[in-house]
């Protein structure tokens, strides 16, 4: 019987360099463009954020500026009508009189107090809805983003 010889898979004459260095030079080189590739989204998502945070903060400012003078407002028209019923005070003659003015506005404070406590509340709500829809559209669009990935 003949035998035959089959090739050594593990002989040193069969190592091609050559084949070796193309393998790392696709490794190196796929690696690389991975690379790239995730700097680009990391600073397109770096700059969105940094859009995001300067919108967010340029909206709260406009609202706590609304809500300053809603509550310089406030305090005018409550100055006002206190000023004015001091000066009704002045005037008065009778007992009768002076109950009847201090009923009538304490009635009125407590109305006026109440429309602007709504007034206040509306826009409070409005501005924290404001502020926090660039977020909020931001993180929709990231878990959007992740799910199609």
């Amino acid at each position: 019987m003949a035998t035959t010889k089959t090739k050594d898979v593990f002989s040193i004459s069969s190592f091609d360099p050559s084949k070796l260095s193309e393998g790392f030079r696709d490794f190196a080189e796929k690696g690389a463009a991975q690379s790239k590739e995730a700097y680009a989204k990391m600073k397109t998502a770096a700059e969105e954020a940094t859009k995001t945070v300067e919108t967010t903060m340029q909206t709260a400012q406009a609202g706590t500026v609304e809500l300053g003078l809603k509550a310089i407002d406030a305090l005018r028209t409550n100055a006002e009508m206190s000023l004015s019923h001091m000066e009704a005070l002045l005037g008065v003659k009778s007992i009768a009189e002076l109950v009847e003015l201090q009923t009538s506005f304490i009635r009125k404070q407590a109305e006026v107090t109440i429309e602007q406590a709504k007034s206040m509340q509306e826009a409070a709500k409005k501005v924290a809805e404001t502020v926090t829809k660039p977020a909020k559209e931001a993180t929709e669009k990231a878990i959007s983003t992740l799910k199609v990935a």
